[in-house]
């Protein structure tokens, strides 16, 4: 049985890894996103529409600061010298994700009239399956040397 769990850490060891940096990203993220609306927004549950797009620029931003380095690293291994244009990837497909997440919280928050924080969940769930899908097919693809 361990032997059978060992080997399938082995075979899914980078989403099992990309899961765990998602979830310390997302604590990093949430984490100044809460803190900005809690000091600059009294802890509001409903923030205007400057005040949803300001809280998306915090949270994307310390989000993308801290994933970076740590999928880089640890998820993806990666080894690309050009670490310039992979980091220049990186934050153009997270800018992508990042419309996404102000378009999806402007919709759940102010035409729905959603929590920020149920609005904040549900974004963040789609968010981190188009992160990985960006990372893994444009960002740190592994070039096949076979050829």
């Amino acid at each position: 049985m361990i032997e059978k769990i060992k080997e399938l850490c082995i075979k899914y060891r980078e989403i099992l890894v990309y899961l765990i940096v998602g979830v310390l990203t997302t604590v990093v993220a949430w984490g100044a996103k809460f803190l900005w609306n809690f000091l600059f927004y009294a802890g509001t549950a409903h923030p205007t529409h400057l005040q949803n797009l300001i809280l998306s620029c915090v949270n994307w931003i310390a989000g993308v600061a801290f994933a970076y380095p740590m999928n880089r690293h640890w998820v993806f291994q990666s080894k690309n010298p050009d670490i310039l244009k992979e980091a220049s990837g990186f934050v153009a497909s997270r800018i992508a994700t990042w419309i996404m997440d102000i378009l999806v919280m402007q919709l759940l928050g102010n035409v729905l009239g959603i929590n920020l924080y149920v609005a904040t969940v549900i974004s963040g769930i789609l968010v981190v399956i188009g992160n990985y899908v960006f990372s893994k097919l444009l960002v740190f693809r592994k070039k096949n040397t076979d050829a």
